[in-house]
């Protein structure tokens, strides 16, 4: 039997704001109805079970939604502000839990379990005819938690993908490439390139064109990390690392894994393990980090052009990262940014106007969020937020650069600031509690003459360890608390100059 399209009239697209900051969330869709019937008498409005998993734009400036059970929606009129003009219409079915989408072309790619595909629709009515491998060659076994996810283009125009290790019943971490990171070759094959991950949920290129994945914190990964993928790499989970032996691999560990020491010892035993560009802290940026997007929005979304906004599934939040090269590596500082989202979120994507969209599911784990599934729509309301813009590392403390002029008096005393330092345990363990916790003075303080950036010298910095700063007693020119006053900054290496 032809299927025809089904579409869903929305009621509303209120606006609410986002406490305490100037942004506005919008429902375009949350909810926890059962899956929508598929017969002709489907009625408008009576749900779409969206678990979002994957977003991007059609051609014709649709938005493409994968859903984790198997579908692709397609939705139209989603960028307008009247509610009658926004419709949902299924475009493809049967796929093994999608975990990602991304246009090429006139098609679109989707990440199954056991393949990259690429959906059609040759005919103009519609729907996907045509269902083509565009990409394979990894294993994939029984296991529940067999993810694949992706794929996302870097600055060079490769395609990227990344694989979950097995975990629980049927679990085969031996099978090929659990855990790595690799690029779907100009034949459609996958080329390994990096090893040492758990659950690469999310995937993301820079400005500069780098790729960057987001990792999830439980066995040998101590809280959330951001790796910066590169051929050749190992990070820090070893239960695919059995994969090394097969002759496509790009990398050979020259020792035996450590356990049970602190991560810097690790880092320094092992000299294939890279250190991630950025550490979330557990429950102080959030538990479960899923999805980056990279603010390239011309200034439509705030003063944070060219940084990563994080998703986070447990937490429903989403958190900001700045980065900056130092020695040539990656390393940075992650923020609080925005909270109070309905569902767990699993897929970030900005909009042409500049807005972002939000694709949630709670997938029937633990959430913060109220609703099993959504998709939401952040704006910024125009007002300048007061926040610490982004923190350089300098060779005897940081630099923060703040988005409006401070108070020289209130900011230039070291008694409005402090910071700590700290690591983890790298061990098999599920997370770790942070260690060798260091109080570091603030001996000196120096404000811009505009008032935009303050220099802080700190003592005993430590290369390696995440620091953690508290800027309570800042204040704008305009004596305003800033909105989020904490920062932790991942300090892979003390600058030299």
């Amino acid at each position: 039997m032809e299927m025809k399209p089904l579409f869903l009239f929305l009621v509303s697209l209120t606006a609410t704001a986002l406490a305490g900051t100037p942004y506005e969330i919008q429902d375009i869709l949350t909810g926890n109805s059962p899956s929508a019937s598929r017969s002709k008498e489907w009625k408008p409005g009576s749900g779409i079970p969206l678990e979002v998993s994957g977003m991007d734009w059609t051609a014709d400036g649709k938005l493409a939604l994968a859903i984790r059970k198997g579908e692709v929606w397609l939705v139209d009129g989603v960028l307008s502000h009247e509610a009658d003009k926004v419709k949902f219409s299924l475009f493809a079915s049967g796929l093994h839990e999608p975990l990602g989408l991304l246009r090429d072309g006139d098609s679109l790619l989707v990440t199954q379990r056991t393949e990259l595909t690429r959906l059609r629709d040759t005919r103009g009515d519609g729907f996907a005819n045509e269902y083509l491998t565009a990409g394979h060659g990894w294993n994939v076994s029984g296991s529940y938690h067999g993810y694949a996810y992706g794929p996302k283009r870097d600055g060079t125009g490769q395609l990227w993908v990344t694989l979950n290790v097995d975990m629980g019943e049927f679990s085969d971490n031996k099978a090929a490439w659990r855990g790595w990171a690799g690029i779907i070759d100009s034949k459609g094959e996958f080329q390994p390139m990096a090893a040492g991950m758990r659950s690469p949920c999310g995937l993301g290129a820079n400005l500069a064109g780098d790729m960057f994945c987001v990792d999830q914190q439980g066995t040998w990964v101590p809280t959330t990390p951001i790796y910066h993928l590169r051929k050749g790499a190992f990070f820090l989970n070893p239960e695919g690392i059995a994969s090394q032996n097969l002759p496509e691999s790009p990398l050979k560990l020259s020792a035996k894994v450590p356990e049970k020491i602190p991560y810097p010892e690790a880092i320094k035993a092992l000299p294939e393990m890279c250190p991630p560009a950025v550490w979330l802290p557990y429950n102080k940026m959030g538990r479960s980090g899923t999805d980056l997007a990279v603010c390239d929005a011309t200034g439509k979304f705030g003063p944070f052009d060219g940084q990563m906004l994080v998703a986070e599934f447990t937490d429903a939040k989403i958190s900001r990262v700045f980065m900056e090269k130092v020695d040539g590596e990656y390393q940075g500082a992650a923020f609080p940014f925005l909270r109070g989202f309905a569902s767990g979120i699993v897929r970030l994507l900005f909009a042409p106007d500049g807005t972002l969209m939000v694709g949630m599911t709670s997938r029937g784990w633990s959430s913060l969020g109220t609703k099993a599934y959504g998709l939401q729509r952040v704006r910024w309301n125009g007002e300048m937020p007061f926040e610490i813009r982004e923190m350089r590392a300098l060779p005897d403390g940081f630099e923060l650069v703040f988005t409006q002029p401070v108070d020289a008096k209130a900011c230039g005393t070291a008694a409005a600031y402090s910071m700590t330092s700290y690591t983890h345990l790298y061990s098999g363990a599920y997370g770790s509690e942070e260690i060798q916790l260091e109080t570091h003075p603030i001996s000196g303080v120096t404000v811009s003459p505009d008032g935009l950036s303050v220099r802080l010298k700190v003592d005993g910095l430590r290369a390696l360890y995440v620091h953690e700063l508290h800027a309570d007693g800042v204040r704008s020119a305009a004596g305003a608390k800033l909105d989020h006053a904490d920062a932790y900054y991942t300090l892979n290496r003390i600058p030299k100059k």
